[in-house]
C-alpha cells in the first residue's frame, strides 16, 4: 500500500473544517484537530460539551480515540485550531493526552492564518509518561 503525501496544509484545512461542525453550546469555544498518523492517515475530532462538564470531550483527545479505534497509536503531527487571537494551546488534560504518544509537533491555527508550532513535549516538558525515550 502507497504512503499518502498528507501537507500541513491540508491539516490545518481538516482543523478548521471540523472546528466548525464543534457542539460547544455551553463555553461556545469551537476547536477542531487534525491529526496525522506515521501510517499517513489523517483523523479529526472536534469538542463535543455536554451539561455535564466532566463529560465533554475535547478535539485533540476525540482525534486520538479515532485514530487508536482505527489501531493508529503512532503520530507524525496534530493541528489544533481555533477561533482565537493568537491561537489556543491544548488544555492541560490535552496535553497529558496527547504525551501518552510521544512527542510530535503540534501545530496551532485560527482561520485568520495566524500559525504557532510547537511540540507535545514543548507544551508539557515534564509529562508523566511511562517510556519517555518514545
Amino acid at each position: 500500500m502507497e504512503k499518502r503525501i498528507v501537507t500541513v496544509e491540508n491539516l490545518i484545512k481538516k482543523a478548521i473544517q471540523v472546528m466548525k461542525k464543534s457542539y460547544s453550546p455551553y463555553s461556545h469555544f469551537a476547536v477542531g484537530a487534525a491529526l496525522l498518523s506515521k501510517s499517513g492517515k489523517v483523523y479529526v475530532g472536534t469538542n463535543v460539551e455536554n451539561a455535564s462538564y466532566g463529560l465533554s470531550i475535547c478535539a485533540e483527545r476525540s482525534a486520538v480515540v479515532s485514530a487508536v479505534s482505527a489501531g493508529d497509536r503512532a503520530f507524525d503531527c496534530i493541528v489544533v485550531a481555533t477561533n482565537t487571537n493568537p491561537p489556543s494551546s491544548p488544555c492541560g488534560a490535552c496535553r497529558q493526552f496527547l504525551s501518552e504518544f510521544g512527542d510530535f509537533p503540534v501545530i496551532l491555527v485560527n482561520p485568520q492564518g495566524d500559525r504557532m508550532d510547537t511540540t507535545v513535549d514543548g507544551l508539557l516538558p515534564y509529562s508523566f509518561r511511562l517510556n519517555r525515550s518514545e
